[in-house]
């Protein structure tokens, strides 16, 4: 065989191969993430839940929460209204003094009505897989219950389960939210790029000091 076809053929091979891979992981880790999903009320029936874990995303110029943000912290003070847990753990990114997701979320759920002394925010919740360590080894939690969209939970749920954490999930939705497909498509890549950080375990970005969700809420404020 010519070495030029034959090199072809092996990277068109390669190609495949990649392709399979991509596709049976995401499968996987769809399939296991979504085991764990709950409506509600089937989370209000659970018990010894340490937190709700609210997951960050976009926080708009003006300070105020994204809309997929907005549902997110709607479904977990919900969650924490009915019982859930006594506690809201606020995960995002608060690497920049002129960026703070924990910050508006904390500010959200107060207005909403949740005592500030139990609301907690990770300020170096910076990944999916750095807010799951970091509930874990800096909180202390041991079971929880997961709020973001769906799309995402299923990673999320698989990260924390790959961590030894008791996960569940309740999604959050709300209306169409603009530029889905291509959060879908990212995601794809996502669960690939985790289900490998879930197997090595690296340690995250920041760690630090212990904080225990059994105290007040007020020690994670700025």
């Amino acid at each position: 065989m010519h070495p030029i076809r034959f090199i072809g053929k092996l990277f068109v091979g390669l190609v495949v191969v990649a392709i399979v891979a991509v596709l049976a992981i995401n499968a996987y880790v769809k399939d296991v993430g979504g085991r764990y999903l709950l409506a509600p009320e089937e989370a209000a029936n659970l018990n010894d839940v340490d937190c709700v874990l609210v997951l960050g995303c976009g926080v708009l110029p003006d300070g105020t929460p994204s809309l997929m943000l907005r549902d997110r912290l709607q479904e977990g003070v919900d969650l924490f209204a009915s019982g859930v847990a006594p506690k809201l753990l606020m995960s995002g990114d608060h690497a920049q003094d002129n960026y703070n997701e924990v910050g508006t979320m904390k500010d959200w759920a107060i207005q909403a009505g949740v005592p500030s002394v139990d609301v907690f925010m990770d300020h170096a919740g910076l990944s999916t897989y750095e807010s799951m360590r970091r509930a874990r080894d800096v909180f202390g939690a041991q079971r929880i219950v997961v709020v973001s969209q769906g799309y995402h939970l299923y990673r999320s749920l698989y990260v924390a389960r790959a961590l030894g954490l008791d996960a569940y999930g309740v999604c959050a939705e709300g209306e169409d939210y603009a530029g889905q497909l291509g959060r879908d498509v990212r995601e794809v890549f996502a669960r690939v790029k985790d289900f490998f950080t879930a197997a090595v375990q690296p340690a995250p970005t920041f760690l630090g000091d212990s904080i225990r969700l059994q105290g007040s809420g007020d020690v994670t404020n700025d």
